[in-house]
């Protein structure tokens, strides 16, 4: 076989040393040419039958390999074929034409010798499973984790190799010990709610799960396939038996008496109601949406693709636009103010930030991971402001601030209290704008809300400190306070303390509640585009009614423990949120370094809780039911 790779570029160099006196370019050029194609049958032709005999993954090292030394051989032999001959032709010496013939021998040896390798090696086709246990051995391995895991003083006592999967058993058995470790992952998340392990069924009371062969209630775990979110939302702790719902429990009913023959149509599945107005149908006493809502999708899809027929001015201290579609539905718009990388100035008060257009998308995506479900859906969309603002608004006001800027994109400022100017107008690229878009809550004439002055709201004054701020003991007042006296109404706004913290929001000064449902029900964070300002810095001020009241609900505490842990990591599963948002095709929403930062808070709100309980448990020894509100408990019992 050596000798036949040889054989070729002996020929054409053999020819020009006979015939050294003799014109024979023609002559050689053809022979040379035949036997490079002879040369190329030898050298690929194996490579190429073995390659189709093999797998995918052995079709392209060896076979791309050959075709380097297969074009590289060919240039050197024409190279000094040709050169030999034009020497020769010359009447050069003998002794020249020799040397060519050794040099081209010689180097063509050597690529014969180099190539030899590459038929011998054989490349094997990863295993899947071996490629995916190594990818969670690195996730599970980080330093991250330990980390994490050592910041938290209720994972003081859990042995140390059930926070690790050691890299020694990453075996054939490795998909057992990843059900393994899923298992631990949920025992250890049940075990921080109640202070003890228990295995067998669910229970809504003790919130307690069956461990089965595959972690949990036989759900999959990490390793088959499902992404970071899916896992998470297939987690027990967010898939909790949950109490019926009341017919009085809806926030909006369908007056039948009024639909006449076509009743029968109308029910709140049906699949012939807009998207919209199924959001609207599916409010109920406890959440804007159920878990995995199939609406979802065509919700997002409506917000981001459908035709917008008109765009008008809302109310509120910055520029936002109400946008409406075809089947009647609305959203609030939001444009972009500032690149997703820029960082809130230090020296602007918090009363003074911009609104964000990714704060308002990232603020409803770490609502659902944090399994409240209690701010309205936000999608982002490119915004044609030409054909789908300037064109259609009926909004005289608005149409008179539009301009074209010196680098022919046009820009619109709208009409605010604050950064509605020339100075700070939103401009196109050259006509598409990034913005957010939020789908509306129901007509207040419709479903009234109430306005809520918040009790740790701020001073929103440069020199002035708020009665919280200088009052250690703020909290005891506020739980004498109706409705914070009775309820779940401190809770609900201990889950937006954490969630405002999480994301640096601290422009929080009112909350509001349908008003329907009195003081049992959620409170509806509304207006986050000031958060994700900063990633560098967190504000601990954010969590000063979790710092003062110490309480905290028993399914938050449980979310929040299970996103710490490295197979739920938080800032993993925001990724794999936002990656499914239109405007993750320009960019992703949120810089890494947001990603990292909500990693960070998570350590700090769990530490929080912690002194907290060690402070119970000082001064009132054992137990901690002053520090964590059984929430399913209260549920059941105002279903009953």
């Amino acid at each position: 076989m050596l000798f036949l790779r040889l054989f070729p570029s002996l020929v054409p160099l053999t020819f020009s040393l006979i015939l050294p006196h003799s014109s024979p370019q023609p002559l050689l050029l053809i022979l040379l040419l035949f036997f490079l194609s002879l040369q190329s049958s030898l050298v690929l032709s194996p490579l190429f039958i073995q390659s189709l005999s093999s797998s995918t993954y052995s079709l392209s090292l060896p076979f791309f390999s050959s075709f380097t030394y297969f074009y590289l051989s060919v240039f050197l032999q024409l190279f000094l074929s040709l050169r030999a001959m034009r020497w020769c032709t010359r009447r050069r010496s003998r002794t020249v034409c020799l040397s060519l013939v050794v040099a081209s021998l010689s180097l063509h040896l050597l690529l014969i010798i180099l190539s030899r390798s590459v038929y011998q090696n054989h490349c094997d086709a990863p295993s899947p499973r071996q490629t995916h246990l190594h990818t969670l051995r690195a996730l599970v391995d980080t330093n991250y984790t330990s980390r994490m895991l050592d910041n938290h003083a209720s994972y003081a006592k859990t042995p140390p190799d059930t926070r690790k999967v050691n890299s020694s058993h990453m075996d054939s058995n490795g998909p057992q010990k990843m059900s393994e470790k899923d298992a631990v992952t949920t025992k250890m998340a049940v075990k921080v709610g109640h202070g003890h392990k228990e295995e067998g069924p669910v229970d809504t009371h003790t919130m307690t799960v069956r461990v089965g062969k595959f972690g949990s209630m036989g759900i999959k775990p990490m390793g088959s396939g499902m992404s970071k979110l899916e896992a998470l939302f297939s987690h027990p702790l967010y898939n909790m038996p949950t109490p019926p719902i009341h017919e009085d429990d809806w926030l909006l009913k369908v007056n039948y008496s009024d639909i006449g023959d076509d009743s029968a149509h109308w029910n709140r599945s049906s699949d012939s109601h807009p998207p919209w107005l199924r959001f609207h149908l599916g409010i109920s006493r406890w959440q804007l949406y159920p878990h995995l809502d199939p609406n979802m999708a065509p919700l997002a899809q409506q917000l981001s693709t459908h035709r917008i027929v008109s765009a008008g001015k809302s109310g509120g201290t910055q520029l936002k636009l109400v946008m409406s579609f075809p089947n009647y539905g609305q959203a609030i718009l939001k444009p972009m103010k500032q690149e997703r990388d820029e960082e809130t100035n230090f020296n602007l008060y918090y009363f003074s930030d911009f609104e964000r257009h990714n704060a308002e998308i990232a603020a409803f995506h770490l609502d659902r991971v944090l399994g409240y479900r209690r701010i309205p859906p936000a999608v982002g969309r490119l915004v044609d402001v030409v054909t789908e603002i300037k064109d259609i608004t009926t909004d005289h006001k608005l149409a008179r601030t539009f301009f074209t800027s010196p680098v022919n994109n046009v820009c619109f400022y709208g009409q605010c209290s604050y950064y509605c100017s020339t100075e700070h107008a939103v401009c196109g690229r050259p006509q598409n704008l990034e913005a957010s878009l939020a789908m509306m809550l129901p007509d207040t004439s419709l479903a009234t809300r109430r306005s809520w002055r918040s009790p740790w709201k701020r001073s929103y004054s440069r020199s002035k400190l708020a009665v919280w701020e200088k009052d250690p003991d703020y909290c005891d007042t506020v739980k004498k306070t109706p409705p914070y006296n009775k309820g779940t109404r401190l809770v609900d706004l201990i889950d937006m303390t954490i969630l405002d913290f999480l994301m640096g929001n601290m422009d929080r000064h009112h909350y509001e509640t349908f008003e329907k449902f009195g003081n049992n029900t959620f409170l509806l964070h509304l207006d986050n585009g000031r958060a994700f300002g900063r990633h560098s810095t967190d504000e601990p001020s954010i969590l000063t009614p979790l710092e003062q009241c110490c309480r905290i609900r028993r399914s938050t505490l449980l979310h929040l423990r299970l996103l710490s842990l490295p197979q739920y990591r938080l800032s993993d599963v925001m990724r794999d949120s936002l990656s499914h948002d239109p405007l993750f095709s320009v960019a992703p929403l949120l810089s890494e370094l947001h990603l990292s930062a909500l990693d960070r808070r998570l350590v700090t709100v769990l530490q929080t809780v912690s002194r907290c309980q060690e402070r119970q448990r000082s001064r009132h020894g054992e137990g901690d039911d002053d520090v964590i509100y059984d929430d399913r408990r209260a549920v059941s019992a105002v279903s009953q």
